[in-house]
């Protein structure tokens, strides 16, 4: 599969797999970045990336990210629509700093990945009354 990326900055390299096992793709912050302690804040990821008819873009966190950085994605995951590709759609990355200081990204450090997500559309959604009469037992639990 080809994917059609625009970098904001060409100097900085296209996104890349770091292994052969690799499911997703690294991002790379396109400035540095000041993030101060428990604020969210929006990391440039360099791309503008047209997504093929039939996916989406998962953007996720490094495994890394918390371990090294104590950031984590404000929003868990960043899904990426398929019509996200004008020319001011930089994909962004929302993050959270959880320490006590100051973190800084350096400009080209890996900082989220990227899969692409096979998907399925509803066609159409049917209002029922009631699904199915005996509940399993609600959030949290597999009674």
């Amino acid at each position: 599969m080809k994917l059609a990326i625009d970098l904001v900055d060409k100097t900085l390299p296209l996104p890349s797999y770091q292994t052969p096992g690799s499911v997703a793709f690294d991002l790379y912050s396109r400035l540095p970045i000041k993030i101060p302690p428990w604020q969210v804040t929006l990391v440039p990821l360099n791309v503008i990336i047209k997504i093929p008819k039939g996916y989406f873009l998962m953007i996720a966190s490094r495994s890394s990210l918390a371990l090294k950085k104590n950031l984590i994605l404000a929003n868990g995951v960043g899904v990426i629509d398929q019509d996200y590709h004008g020319e001011k759609d930089e994909i962004k990355a929302a993050v959270i700093n959880f320490s006590q200081k100051e973190v800084v990204i350096e400009k080209g450090e890996r900082i989220a990945q990227g899969l692409l997500v096979k998907i399925a559309k509803v066609e159409k959604f049917i209002h029922l009354n009631k699904i199915k009469s005996k509940s399993r037992g609600g959030f949290g639990s597999t009674d």
